[in-house]
């Protein structure tokens, strides 16, 4: 993972309160089923990092765009929508401090929405092309309200990012 010592933007993992109801059921509805990693290296969004073998872990159906307007009383109609996120099975503590963006050292796509929800375009980024300043760029343009990151091979969301400045809810 690539980290920076000084950051603008903070990568928000997914809250203790939302994994707790992900724990029971995921956004599909689903009961979740915990197993143990064999092989570790499954990109966790409750504590942005790479899970260990050993540890016990659940893929589930998460609906970022849906519960952030749920935060934010936006609408996201038909922008909506869910995809597999890795989870521990248990409380973790969430991020540990580490001065950097989670999750850079590969291709990635940056999706903006608006304060409504709505997709406003997206951009590769490239390592070693500097997250930071692709981030800033997305937020230079004032229509921008929130940024996801996600994976280039699967489209999966990795984490969001807030416009700086505002507040971040739960």
């Amino acid at each position: 993972m690539t980290t920076h010592a000084t950051t603008l933007h903070a990568a928000r993992a997914i809250t203790e309160p939302v994994l707790a109801e992900l724990r029971a059921s995921d956004d599909a509805g689903r009961p979740t089923t915990a197993v143990t990693d064999a092989e570790g290296g499954a990109p966790l969004r409750c504590c942005l990092r790479r899970s260990e073998r050993g540890e016990r872990i659940a893929l589930v159906s998460y609906a970022p765009l849906r519960r952030w307007a749920a935060d934010t009383g936006a609408e996201p109609g038909a922008y909506d929508e869910q995809g597999p996120v890795f989870i521990h099975a248990g409380p973790c503590g969430g991020p540990a401090p580490r001065g950097g963006l989670a999750f850079t050292g590969a291709h990635r796509v940056l999706r903006r929405y608006s304060r409504d929800g709505r997709i406003l375009g997206g951009r590769l980024v490239t390592p070693p092309e500097d997250f930071e300043a692709a981030l800033s760029e997305a937020f230079a343009d004032p229509q921008v309200a929130m940024v996801h990151v996600r994976a280039v091979e699967y489209g999966c969301f990795l984490y969001e990012v807030r416009r700086p400045g505002k507040p971040h809810g739960s």
